[in-house]
């Protein structure tokens, strides 16, 4: 049989399908390009892979005993569809019936697919919502602190999202960028939504080429990518604030703040002033306070707020800050520190948020212009926990909690409902998250790989993959949209997440809410008619349906004009105001002040988190854990195809530690570690560095979660090391970057992996 060729989008950009006698053989960069993530690569052998769920599958012990206390350890039953299907239709009915809507959790979250039909997380809601609603999440993991805070301040969160000061802007007029947490391009490989183009390399080297200067203040030397030409500034973990501060202070006193702006422009900077002046807590912000707190030279701090004064300069921050406790302060330190400069709304001149987290920040793109979507639709239920507290819903119902400004209570949860996604994961201190993921009368998951979650679920449905469906895909910090042709038939016996919720609203007596009586095709022309219309309204050309998925995308116009990020407001702030209550940029925010919470002041502030190099715990924890996405993997997606495990030794994920540490402790590049704290070990690899700053430890996530034991992991997932406690009352984020541990050898016999093992019960054909 001779090749066939599909277009196809992953959240890691877009390609080619070439399937050959039904296998898929290779993927092909989409040709428009400029610097195609190599993750693609592992897309044949993850799609023909033999962790591939091939049947509906039962936990043994909840089948037969509605057991919950062996999740992660029981064997599994393949059933039928029909015997699978009529189970999680009686418990949804069940489960309505005797706790309500709210005892249904419908989690899924994950980077599921590209395509906005077969989105999991989308579909899992509709399905909920129409069967009389469901307790869901509220935000995100990557900048869900940022989500909540940033409106109080400057009244939205788009500049975290990437609608910033666009990079043809960055190239015309800014002479310095200040680069807070780095500018790691292996994080630009993945766009939420899929991508036509990673640029991000490329804006580089023709910022160089305009002898753009380049600051990156970070633990970690790595953040600088590989031949950019930039002055690493070393900085002790969570302590940016800090230096923010005093940054400022050193503009006040020596009288380069831009006080006409920020009169004309801010409130509150009344308030923050004295607070950095030292006279309303008797503590002065200079450059010497903060340098003991961030390892930073005095002359240093001095120098570069001058250097920033005195030319165009950009403040970039990346979302790592505010995964952290307090990690709102960084972000608002930035904003201030920004406007203390005067330069917000210049061209090339301000703040930004994530450069280097995703990609597409930045990039010129038409903001009217609509990336296709599906709605989820209504929740009946109205119930809400914010995204990071899973473990405390489980563990504590009927306990209150507060959120930006409200108090909610914790619903008692019955039944958990996920699809593709993987919170063993994306959540923190995964042995206390174990012990709540007992709780739960039943977990019903469907994925396509058996994942660490999967692996705990009482009920298994094996779910397609993108190349097994149709669909549209497209990103808002993207100019394409995406025809996703299907390349190969369903695998085994998997399913439409579409198809499955399809035939279970038919057995509950709701499918034609859930369908809206369209099938597939239907809805992909809804989806893209929704595009369609957007462009057709701003004048631009754009085929029909059936022409479009003939060529395989669209691609619209960069804009004529150059986006600067309150351009319009910093010009004319009374004609021009922000959805903040002020209209202005808020450094004093009554709003939150009148909260009342007891970590979060009305104005950025330095206040110790509750690890960090400078807490107590440091004396038996000396080594701030850095945690990072990997190269080789979107988060835990394809960790068990090769690329990503030529990226471990001996099976275990690398962990990066300085040369002087690893000295300290006697070890050296590839021995097998131990990873420690009061949460956990986590077994890694080590790999000796010169680029971390003594003091700090560096590791990749995504490694499926292994544990053996009660406490040990044995293949590098540092999530059962990470702190579950929210950045803040306020925004309730996760503070996954305040991690302290220590680091030995281990002595003795490396346990075997065995999370890449089929569980038992499961055929292998």
């Amino acid at each position: 049989m001779s090749e066939q060729r599909f277009p196809s989008l992953s959240h890691w950009g877009a390609f080619t399908a070439v399937v050959e006698n039904g296998r898929l053989v290779r993927c092909e960069p989409f040709a428009k390009d400029p610097s195609p993530s190599a993750i693609i690569d592992s897309m044949p052998e993850m799609v023909h892979s033999p962790l591939r769920i091939k049947r509906p599958a039962i936990r043994e012990g909840w089948l037969k005993h509605r057991d919950t206390t062996q999740r992660g350890r029981d064997r599994y039953i393949e059933v039928s569809w029909d015997e699978a299907l009529k189970l999680v239709a009686e418990e949804l009915q069940r489960v309505r019936a005797t706790a309500g809507d709210a005892a249904i959790f419908g989690g899924s979250y994950g980077w599921s697919s590209a395509g906005r039909l077969h989105h999991a997380r989308t579909q899992t809601h509709r399905f909920l919502n129409a069967g009389g609603g469901f307790t869901s999440q509220a935000g995100n993991y990557s900048w869900g602190s940022a989500q909540f805070f940033l409106p109080h301040v400057i009244g939205s969160y788009a500049p975290v999202t990437g609608r910033v000061t666009d990079w043809n802007s960055i190239l015309d007029h800014t002479r310095l960028m200040v680069a807070f947490g780095g500018l790691p391009v292996r994080n630009t490989q993945i766009t939420s939504g899929g991508a036509g183009q990673h640029l991000l390399p490329s804006w580089l080297e023709r910022a160089q080429q305009r002898n753009i200067e380049f600051v990156v203040i970070s633990p970690n030397r790595a953040d600088i990518p590989d031949g950019l030409r930039a002055r690493w500034i070393p900085i002790r973990p969570h302590t940016d604030t800090a230096m923010m501060l005093a940054l400022m202070h050193t503009l006040l006193v020596e009288g380069l703040a831009d006080r006409d702006f920020l009169t004309r422009c801010c409130v509150g900077f009344e308030v923050l002033e004295p607070y950095l002046l030292g006279e309303s807590d008797g503590c002065v912000k200079h450059a010497a306070w903060a340098s003991q707190l961030c390892g930073v030279e005095v002359s240093t701090i001095i120098s570069l707020a001058r250097e920033m004064a005195g030319t165009r300069s950009f403040i970039t921050c990346a979302w790592s800050l505010q995964r952290a406790h307090r990690g709102e302060q960084p972000y608002w330190a930035s904003i201030a520190l920004a406007a203390t400069l005067g330069q917000i709304g210049l061209p090339g001149g301000g703040f930004a948020f994530g450069h280097a987290s995703m990609n597409g920040v930045g990039n010129p793109r038409m903001s009217n212009l609509p990336a296709p979507e599906m709605a989820s639709g209504r929740n009946p239920a109205n119930s809400v926990i914010p995204v990071a507290r899973i473990a405390d819903m489980l563990l504590k119902p009927g306990q209150s909690f507060q959120f930006n400004g409200k108090e909610g209570v914790y619903p008692d949860i019955r039944l958990v409902y996920w699809a593709g996604g993987n919170p063993y994961h994306h959540h923190q201190d995964l042995n206390r998250f174990e012990r709540a993921w007992q709780k739960p009368e039943t977990v019903i998951v469907h994925d396509s790989w058996w994942t660490a979650t999967v692996r705990r679920a009482d009920i298994v449905l094996p779910a397609t993959t993108t190349l097994e469906r149709n669909d549209v895909g497209g990103s808002s910090r993207d100019r394409f949209v995406l025809a996703m042709h299907q390349a190969l038939p369903p695998q085994a016996q998997a399913r439409n997440d579409f198809d499955i919720y399809q035939e279970l609203a038919s057995r509950l007596g709701f499918e034609s809410r859930f369908t809206e009586d369209k099938n597939e095709r239907q809805w992909l022309e809804q989806i893209y008619g929704g595009v369609e219309r957007a462009w057709r309204e701003q004048g631009l050309a754009m085929p029909d349906f059936n022409a479009f998925w003939e060529q395989g995308y669209v691609e619209s116009p960069e804009p004529a004009e150059r986006f600067v990020l309150f351009e319009d407001f910093c010009a004319d702030p009374e004609q021009h105001p922000l959805k903040t209550p002020s209209g202005k940029i808020e450094l004093f925010s009554n709003t939150i002040a009148g909260f009342g919470y007891a970590d979060m002041r009305g104005h950025p502030e330095w206040s110790p988190p509750q690890e960090w190099l400078g807490a107590p715990q440091a004396k038996r924890y000396p080594l701030h854990l850095l945690t990072f996405q990997p190269p080789d993997k979107l988060h835990g997606q394809f960790d068990p195809s090769q690329p990503s495990r030529r990226h471990k030794k001996n099976g275990r994920q690398q962990v990066y530690l300085s040369a002087q540490d690893a000295r300290a402790r006697g070890l050296k590049t590839d021995d097998a570690v131990v990873l420690f704290n009061d949460r956990g070990q986590c077994l890694g690899s080590l790999v000796v560095s010169e680029d971390l700053m003594p003091g700090t430890a560096a590791m990749p996530t995504g490694a499926w979660f292994d544990p053996q034991g009660e406490t040990l992991e044995r293949h590098g997932n540092p999530n059962v090391l990470t702190l579950d406690i929210p950045t803040s009352t306020l925004t309730q984020g996760t503070s996954a970057q305040t991690t302290l541990v220590d680091i030995r050898k281990w002595e003795g016999e490396l346990p075997r992996v065995e999370v890449f093992d089929l569980p038992p019960g499961v055929a292998v054909a």
